[in-house]
């Protein structure tokens, strides 16, 4: 499998594994645990997380 060089900058390769996201009706993102269902994290610049899948 192929990497993104050079290694070690601190960039994830794929997607956050065990997490999704969903928008309030605020229109905030929100972060949840897929194993518990628990709401993890709010954005509050309204913009989505990088690399999280979203909810449909």
């Amino acid at each position: 499998m192929a990497t993104n060089p050079p290694k070690g900058d601190g960039h994830r390769n794929g997607a956050v594994k065990e997490r999704s996201q969903t928008q309030t009706p605020a229109g905030q993102w929100v972060k949840r645990d897929t194993n518990t269902g628990r709401f993890m994290d709010v954005k509050q610049d309204g913009t989505p997380f990088k690399g999280v899948r979203k909810e449909r």
